[in-house]
């Protein structure tokens, strides 16, 4: 009988032609697609240039970036693990993306391979009627009332993160990384905004180490297997929205009782209960979409996922690129010394937030030149002409670059210059089509104002209580994908108390 080895090597040549074939077709796929748009001529049979990405993510995006404005098109191509993408640099052709989002067009995934992560039936994904209906129920979430609500809980949790800071062996005289302290600050911010005292101290913790799988996941192939960092981020995502499913119950239970609503969930369920009751009323006998608490704890997630990560690389920013304009930092602390100061032993109010306009202008600029979520991934749905020359083929990941944008338009856009964004200037509205972090088209961010609220909100109270120092070194501001991007050294900072105490609240 023929042993095993000698069928394998009788049957090595034909193996081996099989492969070489399947190479030969994948790569007259990929230059079919490509045609003679720029990107890489060959590539890496089956995996295409996912290692480079993996590898080095800023070089990756910036060598794509540096082909579409060679090319003089405003788009590149690649191929990574099988799929086809395009990466768009003009601002032109993103809101073209952006303004296409239906189901024979592009579609929204948040990440390349975000439906594996986050399901099917997210807001991320959802488009048309279903879409605008929800955002409608969302919009009472960010009322003036609901973010004044709000900045009382931001204040309480940033305080009490900076003090924890300054309270470190090494504060005053050494330096430290701020990027996994401001994103602990961050998602129990966003923990006490969104949830308020439903998560409970011990599903806190879970909580915490799930988002931690999550997070991981994020920037690893999506290899769905045991003991696999992919894995094990889409089995927490399942156990994170379980757990806001339980806190929208409690809340529903809660605001039928009449109390008044502390968090974000409880603005939702209070109008979920009316609209409920209406139904009702109405004699009708399921409820009204999107009122059920696992639909809910879904689009919480959705929210979290929107603003964690793009608020600790904004809060991150910030504190560089004040480190490296002092006289921008001098006019942030001249503008809130007027009007807040952390002796008070009082919050920032919601009027005094208004008042802060250059402190929200830097914001502004902190948002324009260091975009957080740097691209907002699409898929063609269909064949979609993207210019008269260059149709985006069916399945495509389509990358408009937010970040690319942010640096067309705006007068010296290298530099960083809040004044852009004050009233004499005003180029927040002469370059508007320009100014895309918060995205555009039908899918814009619902919750702008809130993160815009947050970063004045730190700015305003890390800089009036802490004199800080970068810890320079080379390369420490460059850029990092995290999977957001932050500077590359996680921002070393030295703190030390500028005041001379933190603020008394009850």
């Amino acid at each position: 009988m023929e042993s095993l080895s000698a069928i394998l090597v009788r049957l090595a040549p034909y193996i081996l032609s099989i492969a070489a074939f399947l190479i030969l077709l994948e790569q007259i796929n990929y230059l079919k697609k490509k045609r003679s748009v720029a990107g890489p001529n060959l590539v890496l049979p089956f995996v295409g240039n996912a290692i480079s990405l993996v590898r080095n993510p800023t070089e990756f995006w910036d060598l794509q970036s540096a082909m579409a404005k060679s090319s003089g098109s405003g788009f590149s191509v690649n191929y990574i693990i099988g799929r086809f993408i395009v990466f768009i640099q003009s601002t032109e052709l993103s809101h073209k993306v952006f303004a296409n989002v239906r189901p024979d067009a592009f579609h929204l995934v948040g990440h390349p391979f975000g439906k594996k992560l986050f399901g099917e039936h997210n807001l991320i994904y959802m488009m048309g009627q279903e879409h605008k209906d929800l955002r409608r129920r969302i919009a009472p979430n960010f009322t003036p009332k609901a973010l004044s609500t709000y900045t009382e809980l931001q204040q309480h949790t940033i305080l009490k993160h900076l003090k924890s800071w300054m309270d470190s062996p090494n504060s005053g005289t050494r330096s430290f990384p701020l990027r996994l302290l401001c994103r602990d600050m961050n998602l129990e911010t966003s923990q006490n905004v969104f949830v308020g005292p439903y998560l409970s101290g011990e599903s806190r913790k879970r909580f915490e180490v799930d988002y931690n799988f999550f997070n991981v996941g994020l920037m690893k192939l999506p290899i769905d297997l045991p003991g696999f960092a992919f894995r094990n981020a889409r089995l927490a995502v399942s156990r994170l929205v379980e757990t806001l499913a339980v806190c929208a119950e409690d809340s529903k239970t809660k605001m039928k009782s009449g109390d008044e609503p502390t968090c974000l969930v409880d603005f939702w369920m209070q109008d979920a209960i009316r609209e409920i009751t209406a139904a009702e009323d109405a004699g009708e006998k399921q409820p009204p979409p999107h009122t059920s608490g696992v639909e809910i704890g879904g689009h919480l997630f959705d929210f979290l996922f929107a603003s964690q990560d793009a608020s600790t690389s904004s809060l991150l920013w910030a504190v560089t690129l004040l480190d490296s304009h002092p006289e921008v930092l001098d006019r942030v602390r001249a503008e809130v010394s007027g009007i807040w100061s952390p002796e008070s032993d009082e919050l920032i109010t919601a009027d005094q937030l208004r008042e802060m306009r250059y402190t929200e202008a830097v914001a502004r600029e902190v948002i324009r030149y260091r975009a957080p979520a740097t691209m907002v991934p699409h898929i063609a749905g269909e064949d979609f002409p993207l210019t008269d020359t260059y149709t985006v083929p069916k399945g495509t990941i389509v990358f408009p670059s937010v970040y690319e944008s942010s640096f067309q338009g705006f007068v010296e856009p290298d530099r960083f210059d809040p004044d852009r964004f004050m009233e004499d200037r005003q180029e927040d509205r002469v370059y508007k089509r320009n100014y895309l972090a918060f995205g555009a088209g039908p899918h814009q961010c619902v919750g702008q104002r809130y993160a815009i609220n947050h970063l004045v909100l730190f700015i305003a109270m890390f800089t009036s209580l802490f004199d800080f120092k970068r810890e320079r070194s080379d390369g420490c501001d460059e850029i990092s994908y995290v999977p957001t991007i932050c500077p590359r050294d996680d921002c070393k900072v030295v703190v030390s108390l500028r005041c001379r105490r933190f603020p008394c609240l009850s």
